[in-house]
């Protein structure tokens, strides 16, 4: 806490097996935080605990063994330090900080659920995971920075954020959002209209972020005066591109040979983010992914960072981040069902 007169306070009773301890909190308004709307906050602690807990006034005794005292003792430390940072307690937050908690992390969750990327009308942009945080911190320390990570986990969304602080702080002078107007199963020439606006439906999802950052009305202005593009990769090839916030979203839909041209357009001043989900790759004809192979390319070189989010960086529905773990069980069971060397026999043996 970073008022001391407030602080909790702890006392702790030692036992052979089974020890308690105390924390007062010195702050009403604190303590009707941490409980909840009915009690809310405090029935999902309890049950995410080991050790027994118990409110009676200002004061939260623990009862169980050391460990778990312990364990229930910095939750409650990360919850009251996020409460006088301002933030409302949920279920989410609650989860997410005693996630990073168990990972046994040097950063402290209040410090991660707290970092604000941007704020609009009252709402805050910030990572939401551990592995969120690092993405974003890699952002600013790197060049080139690769997201690679099932849906949901945040990569695209937190790269425009990071796009719109850049160019909000004047260290860059343009935004450029491009992504490969690949086909997941339909076919681009049997879309209506003109060519725009047959590859809008593949940009649709990067305005939609915009708008949640920028003020709507305002967009058509930045896109008219070259400060904002949003185009098909296929528009980067031939340029160099300076003093820009680069985003290759969908990468995975990428060739080697497209990666390349793409890498190849970073100027002066500029940076690149390459956010993508090798586990979707929508390539026809079994086309190589441009960023399966290209982490092997760059490995080791100078300014050029891969972050990799997994299922605990989902931040959708928490049935999506099931879904993503019961696919990879799924990939990898067919993986150790495949003989080797058979290639396309995708694991059957060969009759002789």
């Amino acid at each position: 806490m970073t008022d001391l007169d407030n602080a909790p306070t702890i006392a702790t009773t030692p036992s052979p097996s089974r020890a308690q301890a105390k924390i007062t909190i010195e702050d009403p308004q604190a303590m009707v935080s941490l409980l909840g709307a009915a009690d809310e906050i405090l029935k999902l602690v309890e049950r995410s605990l080991a050790s027994d807990i118990m409110v009676r006034g200002n004061e939260i005794t623990i009862t169980g063994a050391p460990a778990d005292n312990a364990r229930a003792e910095r939750l409650f430390a990360e919850l009251l330090e996020l409460i006088e940072r301002g933030e409302t307690l949920t279920a989410d937050s609650v989860r997410r900080t005693l996630g990073m908690l168990d990972a046994g992390t040097s950063e402290r969750p209040a410090e991660v659920l707290t970092l604000n990327i941007l704020s609009r009308r009252g709402r805050n942009i910030r990572p939401k995971t551990l592995g969120q945080k690092r993405y974003v911190d890699a952002i600013d320390q790197h060049t080139v920075v690769f997201a690679i990570g099932p849906a949901g986990t945040g990569k695209t969304y937190l790269a425009m954020a990071k796009a719109v602080q850049a160019l909000q702080a004047k260290q860059v002078t343009r935004i450029i959002l491009t992504r490969p107007a690949v086909e997941a199963g339909e076919r681009l020439g049997y879309l209506p209209g003109t060519l725009y606006e047959k590859i809008d439906p593949y940009l649709r999802p990067l305005y939609d972020a915009l708008h949640d950052m920028i003020d709507p009305d305002s967009i058509p202005r930045l896109i008219q005066s070259g400060t904002i593009e949003v185009a098909p990769l296929a528009y980067m090839r031939g340029r160099t591109l300076n003093d820009a916030f680069i985003i290759l979203d969908e990468a995975q839909n990428t060739t080697p040979e497209q990666m390349k041209m793409f890498l190849t357009r970073l100027g002066f001043g500029s940076r690149i983010v390459v956010t993508g989900d090798v586990t979707q790759v929508d390539l026809p004809g079994g086309a190589q992914s441009g960023l399966r192979v290209v982490r092997e390319i760059l490995d080791g070189l100078g300014d050029v960072h891969f972050n990799q989010l997994g299922s605990g960086d989902v931040v959708r529905h928490q049935l999506v981040s099931d879904i993503v773990d019961a696919y990879a069980k799924w990939d990898a069971n067919q993986e150790l069902r495949a003989v080797p060397g058979q290639g396309s026999q995708g694991g059957r043996q060969r009759r002789r």
